[in-house]
């Protein structure tokens, strides 16, 4: 082809077949036009980044990492105009048109998902020699750990290998086949799953979220409605009486996320994360786990994101195996 088109090429790939695709597209001759949010894929694959903002499209002359630095620049650019406009409110008397003008000019919300956790005892979860065995495959084998407080953990390995299945025996989804685990009793696990769970998609957006809570306590004691909640992650007033099942796929992701953290887990268990999640919501995500007082368990294959939060990598062997890093 002339032309090739990506949409999320990198979604559900491992490591190994990404590493191959870059590969692939580095010898390519032809153009190449693709959406991703895999932000080492597009440093190693564009030489071009074009940003939907706003309602607005910019082309940059880079790659992401160029991108940043240059949409730094324009964004100052943006805020020099803002504050000249804010010089003018003083001397006019459309105080309100000229802000409202000021607002559609820059008009970037920005989302914010601070919330605060349960408290956690001593004892997180324990695994002792588990296994889990399909079809007379062992697909975790005589595993232990024992999961910290603070612990930040990357789970890799290749498609199949056993991660989701890792994952739905910490969260007591599935029992080990060989092996226990032993569950702290102040544990609330959260579960942000590969597929977004929505029971009624004629469900809408604010019930869906009110079903979790009516109001989250934020770190700073602050009581935070689900309504103001959902404006933080960009859904405003009129989106929320949408049926979920008419968002789009990344504001249902968005909009599980904030289910998920709406529940104060003090444990997350995150099964691909970055999964159809833009760019800016994953940035804001990696920022709270900064500051997640609980441990944080992370199937992924995005590089840049467990660069960004993990201090430890399991790695499953061809055998069931899982080495620590």
């Amino acid at each position: 082809s002339d032309l090739l088109l990506l949409d999320e090429p990198t979604n559900h790939m491992d490591s190994a077949t990404v590493a191959w695709l870059e590969g692939e597209l580095a010898k390519r001759k032809g153009a190449l036009l693709l959406v991703t949010h895999d932000r080492y894929f597009l440093d190693r694959v564009t030489n071009r980044t074009l940003e939907l903002d706003g309602g607005r499209a910019y082309l940059y002359k880079a790659n992401y990492e160029g991108f940043l630095q240059l949409r730094a620049e324009r964004r100052q650019q943006e805020a020099a105009a803002e504050r000249k406009l804010q010089n003018i409110y003083r001397r006019v008397e459309r105080f309100r048109d000229i802000e409202a003008a000021a607002r559609e000019k820059t008009g970037r919300r920005e989302l914010d998902i601070e919330a605060a956790a349960s408290r956690l005892g001593r004892t997180v979860l324990e695994l002792d020699h588990v296994g889990a065995r399909y079809d007379g495959h062992d697909y975790i084998k005589d595993f232990s750990y024992i999961v910290l407080r603070r612990d930040r953990v990357g789970i890799l390995g290749p498609n199949g290998a056993g991660k989701t299945t890792l994952l739905n025996i910490l969260a007591g989804r599935r029992d080990p086949d060989t092996g226990s685990v032993r569950r702290g009793q102040t544990v609330k696990i959260g579960y942000f799953s590969q597929t977004s769970e929505f029971p009624d998609p004629r469900e809408r957006v604010l019930e869906y979220i009110r079903d979790a809570g009516e109001y989250v306590t934020t770190a700073d004691g602050t009581r935070v409605s689900a309504a103001m909640m959902l404006e933080r992650f960009l859904f405003p007033p009129e989106l929320q009486w949408v049926p979920v099942g008419k968002l789009s796929g990344g504001e249902q992701r968005r909009l599980f996320l904030l289910r998920v953290l709406m529940e104060a887990p003090n444990v997350l268990l995150l099964d691909e994360p970055t999964n159809d999640l833009d760019i800016p919501t994953l940035s804001v995500l990696e920022e709270y786990l900064d500051t997640f007082p609980g441990a944080v368990l992370a199937v992924s294959h995005d590089r840049y994101f467990l660069d960004r939060f993990a201090e430890k990598i399991f790695a499953f062997g061809p055998d069931g195996t899982l080495r620590q890093y």
